[in-house]
Order: structure tokens, then C-alpha cells, then sequence
């Protein structure tokens, strides 16, 4: 069977990738995309080499990556337009590539139309799915999937109650990163935040209020990508803001849907999940002490070299554990310090593979003692990485998308 996923980097990653490769921008799609996965930045090709071991054709298809993207493009002969090079040479892999299962993995660049438009160009797909695990605006696009996967039980569950057929799969650790860092590099960082914070509803809200609290009473160092509002974006959201007053004082008057959803404008405003807030800034003191963004290889290793890492779950993910730190953290072997959620004792036994806190000054004396506790912390850290590797990797994970891929073929 063929498996494709088509998925996105994030900006600033592939920003440091190239910055750091002068040259690569010019080498062979290939070389490029070999380049790329040797990073193992967000799921790399984690998917497809454990699907691999199934039995599976797989297939990266990273489309944002504009110089990797066009050198396919040339080597294929495959023609583009301007503006749209990323979906048309996104559509020509997967045409050239004929999977029969489309694995979407970014629910905001592939849109409804988009994926229409692959099945219409594609009929050897027999089935799509599409992940999302974090806050959504446009709803449609759940639609043309065949089934949703999510790590967040929240989200599991809502897209059920929207009629969707809903599979919950978790995050995964990739045990080949170990065999790409610096493993005996001694702990350099007493207490570390790696991740992201952007301030909007669903999202970082409370991991600001967590990481202002603790700046001044623990030794934490954050590296973070944070989200700073352009007056670009500000005037988009304006206007999205202005469509989506009209669209729904339409509704209000009396408007059908059915008459709005026949105009493409008004039918995306439909599927919005909720009116767009306008972007603020993050904690300016938040802004000053963070350091510059770490990905891929050079996140696992400033989480190995951490005594202890810091974890606080998206807005969106209120009483569930359900995030990739989990699994990255105590992967590489960090002592992992997470907020305390109701299912956590299913992945980690609490307090003894991974540490819980329930607020910012339980986290701040937690993070005291196990810093003056150095054998207990290696003790966590280590039954932590155990776990890890024992229960969740992407050939545990694999094992159970192979079946969830099996059982939605048969249905149809």
C-alpha cells in the first residue's frame, strides 16, 4: 500500500536550515530533501520509515520548502504558475507519486477546495486523513477528510460531535534522534522552557502567565518562537473580522445559509469556528529573556542537555495531556516536568517517569527540589526515557495507524 503525507515546516526552522547550508538552496531535490529529514524537525520522516517496516510505500512531501520544492519541479519538468508553485507542485507529487492513503498534516495551508482538487487529479487515493491538534478556524476542511486523527482528547471528541469519524492517535518519540546527538555532552541548563508562545484565544494564554511567574523565581531559560503581530496581520484580521460581522448579520436577518454558502466568501466565513481576535503582543519581559528558536536536532539537544525541561499544554488541551514535548523530552532523556492532567498516568506514571505540577508555585518548588535532588532526578529522567522507548515510538504509533488505515478501507 502507498502512504503520502503532505505537511509544512515551520518558517523560522527553515529559515536557520538554509542560513546554516549555504549552497543547498542549489543542490538536487534529493540532496535538499535528504538534507531535511537528517534534522528530524517536527515528524521528519518518522511516519514513513516506521510505516516501512509494515510494509508500506511512504512518501514526505514537505511543501513550503520553496527551493527543494522548485528543484523537484525542474528535475520532473512539472510545470507551476506564480503565486500558487506550492500547491501546484504539491498536486504534481502527489499525481506522480499515486498514493492510495493522503496523510494531510496541515489543515490551514490545504484547504477543502485544495484537497478536491487532489482527488479529482488523483484517483488512485482511496482514503485521506488529516491531523489537527491545536486550535482551528475554518471547519471545512474537516469535511473532506475520511477520518481525523488527534492527539487531543478535547478535540476527539468535538469533531465526533460534529458528525466527523474522529480516531485519537498520540505523539510519538523517534528513537533515531539518539543516534544523532551528542549523548554524553554533560547538562548545561538547570531548567528549561523550549517551544512556542503566541497569544491568542485556545493557544499560549496560559503558558504566558505560567513562564512570567517563574522568570523570577527559578533558574528557567526559555528558547521560544514567539508570535509577534505584524500590522499586516493586524489589518487581515481586521477585514476577516469585518466578513465574518456581515456574514453572520445576514444570518441574523434571515439570509439562508444554503443562499450565503453559494458565494466562496461567504461559505469560507461559514466554516470559521469562531470570530477572529485581534493578534496581541506576548509578556514583554517574556520577549526579552527568551532566546532565539530551537529546532529539530538542536532542540533535542538543548532538552538533553537540561536538567530539567519545562511542559504546559495549548489553552485548547484544558484537562488532557496530549502534546509531542511529552515524548521528545523524555525521549532524548531529560527530566520532564509537565502540567498534571487527568489521563496523564496513562502514558507516564506521575512522579515517577515524569514530574506534575498544578500551578506556578508547585512547578517553582518542584523545580527547587529536584534541582537540590540530583540522583532522583536522573532516576526520573531515565525511568522517563524508558518509558518512552518502550511504549511510545513511531513503530508502537505506526502499528496502530496501519490498523485505524485497514479498518476505514474495509468500511468504505
Amino acid at each position: 500500500m502507498r502512504i503520502q503525507r503532505i505537511t509544512t515546516n515551520y518558517p523560522g526552522f527553515l529559515r536557520q536550515f538554509y542560513a546554516k547550508r549555504p549552497g543547498l538552496d542549489a543542490e538536487p531535490f534529493s540532496v535538499q530533501h535528504a538534507a531535511l529529514m537528517e534534522q528530524a524537525s517536527g515528524w521528519a520522516d518518522f511516519w514513513s520509515v516506521a510505516l516501512g517496516k509494515l510494509g508500506y510505500e511512504a512518501d514526505e512531501v514537505v511543501s513550503n520548502v520553496e527551493p527543494m520544492q522548485r528543484a523537484w519541479a525542474r528535475e520532473r519538468g512539472a510545470p507551476f504558475g506564480e503565486p500558487g508553485w506550492l500547491f501546484d507542485i504539491t498536486a504534481a507529487q502527489v499525481k506522480a507519486f499515486a498514493p492510495d492513503v493522503l496523510f494531510v498534516n496541515d489543515y490551514v495551508t490545504f484547504t477543502a477546495p485544495f484537497l478536491r482538487r487532489l482527488r479529482a487529479e488523483c484517483p488512485s487515493i482511496r482514503l485521506v486523513l488529516g491531523w489537527c491538534g491545536a486550535p482551528y478556524r475554518d471547519a471545512s476542511v474537516f469535511r473532506e477528510y475520511d477520518v481525523v486523527l488527534s492527539s487531543v482528547p478535547e478535540l476527539v471528541e468535538e469533531f465526533r460531535a460534529q458528525g466527523h469519524r474522529c480516531r485519537h492517535v498520540n505523539h510519538a518519540f523517534e528513537p533515531r534522534v539518539l543516534e544523532r546527538i551528542d549523548l554524553d555532552a554533560p547538562p548545561d541548563t538547570d531548567f528549561s522552557f523550549v517551544g512556542s508562545l503566541a497569544k491568542k484565544r485556545d493557544f499560549h494564554l496560559g503558558r504566558e502567565a505560567l513562564l512570567a511567574g517563574l522568570i523570577g523565581r527559578t533558574p528557567l531559560r526559555i528558547w521560544a518562537e514567539i508570535h509577534r503581530p505584524t500590522w499586516r496581520e493586524r489589518g487581515g484580521t481586521l477585514v476577516r473580522r469585518a466578513a465574518y460581522d456581515a456574514v453572520h448579520a445576514a444570518r441574523r436577518a434571515g439570509v439562508p445559509a444554503s443562499v450565503l454558502a453559494a458565494a466562496p466568501p461567504a461559505r469560507r466565513v461559514l466554516g470559521w469556528a469562531a470570530r477572529p481576535e485581534l493578534p496581541t503582543a506576548v509578556d514583554a519581559r517574556l520577549a526579552r529573556r527568551s532566546r532565539p528558536a530551537v529546532y529539530g536536532l538542536e532542540m533535542y539537544e538543548r532538552l538533553r542537555r537540561s536538567r530539567v525541561t519545562l511542559n504546559t499544554h495549548i489553552d485548547l488541551s484544558s484537562t488532557h495531556a496530549s502534546n509531542m514535548r511529552l515524548y521528545e523530552a523524555t525521549g532524548v532523556g531529560s527530566c520532564l516536568l509537565t502540567d498534571w492532567k487527568a489521563n496523564l498516568a496513562e502514558m507516564f506514571e506521575p512522579d515517577a517517569e515524569v514530574v506534575t505540577y498544578r500551578d506556578a508555585d508547585e512547578c517553582a518548588e518542584k523545580v527547587r527540589y529536584l534541582l537540590e535532588h540530583e540522583d532522583e532526578r536522573r532516576r526520573i529522567a531515565e525511568a522517563g526515557r524508558r518509558r518512552a522507548l518502550r511504549d511510545h515510538t513511531f513503530d508502537c504509533r505506526a502499528a496502530q495507524l496501519d490498523d485505524l488505515i485497514r479498518a476505514a478501507l474495509v468500511s468504505q
